[in-house]
């Protein structure tokens, strides 16, 4: 009989009062769908859920609730009013990747990292047409790698990134506050398996950020890759 928006904003006020982020926290907002909420017999599709979780301390901020995945473009600003995330870093997958999320992320006193996809078009081919492997190799580029080790795998993850703003043109004029652009790679072995895939993902930023924190924050979000990526030969990158 509990209204599901009230409670949502009840769980919301709550965490406020129990849980206080901290500058440069990165807040996590992300999508799920809850697994055996669809119920045929009574109409009722699957649940959605858009939650906003801090990574620093594995703790969900908030949530709400959306009839499809399409949705969470909408759902996002809602969850947004019920947050104090002034200061944070707050990272969206691509579905989030819009410029009315990112306006009202920073009118939130917080910094937006979106992950660039397809749904902008545009945005995702200045990356193409900017980005090759030579960048990273220059003497003054920002980049920053890990190699980690563990049940037979070995994964490598890098970042390159870059305040110049003219290599995407007007574009970049789109959108608010936009400060940083950035790469975010990973390699992954099997054994003495010689991995053929590079995985790429693309960002932008309204916060001046190094390599290294953009691999982190990234990495924070969910503790885990979301996005389809974009695959490209090794054979092709001649990676050293």
């Amino acid at each position: 009989m509990i209204s599901a928006k009230s409670l949502q904003s009840c769980f919301a006020t709550w965490m406020k009062e129990c849980h206080e982020v901290t500058k440069g926290d990165v807040v996590a907002i992300d999508g799920k769908t809850i697994k055996g909420s669809y119920d045929k017999s009574k109409r009722k599709g699957l649940i959605h859920m858009v939650s906003a979780f801090s990574a620093a301390n594995q703790v969900v901020l908030g949530q709400v609730k959306t009839s499809e995945k399409s949705n969470e473009i909408t759902a996002i600003p809602e969850l947004l009013k019920l947050l104090n995330i002034s200061g944070c870093l707050v990272t969206i997958d691509a579905m989030g990747c819009q410029k009315k999320i990112a306006s009202k992320i920073l009118s939130k006193s917080a910094n937006y990292v979106l992950a660039v996809k397809g749904n902008q078009g545009r945005l995702e081919q200045a990356f193409n047409d900017y980005f090759h492997f030579d960048l990273t190799k220059a003497p003054d580029a920002d980049t920053y790698s890990t190699q980690e080790k563990g049940h037979g795998r070995k994964e490598t993850r890098f970042s390159f990134v870059t305040q110049d703003m003219s290599v995407l043109g007007d574009i970049a004029l789109e959108w608010p506050e936009l400060t940083t652009i950035g790469i975010v790679g990973s390699v992954r072995q099997v054994g003495d398996v010689i991995p053929q895939n590079i995985t790429l993902k693309y960002y932008i930023s309204s916060a001046k950020l190094n390599a290294k924190e953009l691999l982190e924050a990234t990495r924070s979000h969910s503790g885990k890759y979301h996005e389809h990526p974009r695959d490209i030969r090794l054979r092709d990158v001649r990676l050293k």
